[in-house]
């Protein structure tokens, strides 16, 4: 059965909207003024790029036998730049990367770019269908759920392991990427991913989980990592 040898899943680094829909969410704005577009476009903050470098710095410290061999990235901004800096500071002749559209972030569909205050406002129905379905199952209009993410996942990894049979493979992409690759890879259900969310908490920028090869299958072997991270 063709397996990847090591599967290296790495957030994107702090994003504008990481900052700053917490705190519009906080004030309960309707518009954030400073951040408007597709969520596909927002950049990372200072910050991000901060990470991305010691993202980089992490890569060579590896040994020869570590470094990556496959790269594949979400196509959105935060995560092509997270690895674009870290590539550039890690000194390495590192891959050339490519993109994967199963690898973006969860869909919201008409609640994009939205605050809670903006979805309540527009679509006041939404947060009794959240109630209802669950935070799992429950599905914006236009959007996914993370079940809807869990097919997409399953496909990209199918293709991964028949094309990179035996090679180490990093991912650039989002905390909901992240989370679902547990889901998909160690089976769990939504149970299973409450226990992780509760043992490990949120997957946080720049953070880095890997599983390797163990015979036919791949194995957990970190999981939201941020020791390469400098002190916040």
């Amino acid at each position: 059965m063709a397996v990847v040898a090591e599967l290296v899943l790495i957030r994107h680094g702090q994003s504008l909207a990481n900052v700053l829909f917490p705190e519009a969410d906080a004030q309960e704005l309707l518009e954030i003024a400073a951040l408007s577009g597709r969520d596909a476009d927002v950049p990372l903050t200072d910050l991000g790029q901060e990470q991305a470098r010691a993202v980089g710095a992490w890569l060579a410290s590896l040994p020869a036998e570590r470094r990556p061999e496959v790269v594949v990235t979400s196509p959105y901004l935060r995560a092509r730049e997270t690895w674009r800096i870290a590539a550039e500071a890690s000194g390495l002749g590192t891959p050339e990367p490519s993109t994967d559209d199963r690898l973006v972030d969860r869909l919201l569909g008409e609640l994009e770019m939205m605050t809670r205050a903006a979805v309540r406002a527009r679509f006041p129905d939404e947060p009794t269908r959240f109630t209802e379905a669950g935070i799992w199952e429950y599905q914006p209009p236009g959007g996914e759920s993370f079940a809807d993410i869990r097919v997409r996942l399953t496909s990209f990894l199918e293709d991964l392991h028949r094309r990179h049979d035996g090679r180490r493979v990093v991912v650039v992409a989002h905390d909901a990427v992240v989370l679902m690759f547990r889901a998909v890879i160690e089976d769990l259900d939504w149970a299973g991913l409450e226990a992780v969310e509760k043992s490990s908490g949120h997957v946080r920028n720049a953070s880095i989980s890997r599983f390797v090869r163990d015979g036919n299958r791949l194995k957990l072997d970190r999981y939201n990592v941020i020791e390469h991270l400098p002190p916040a």
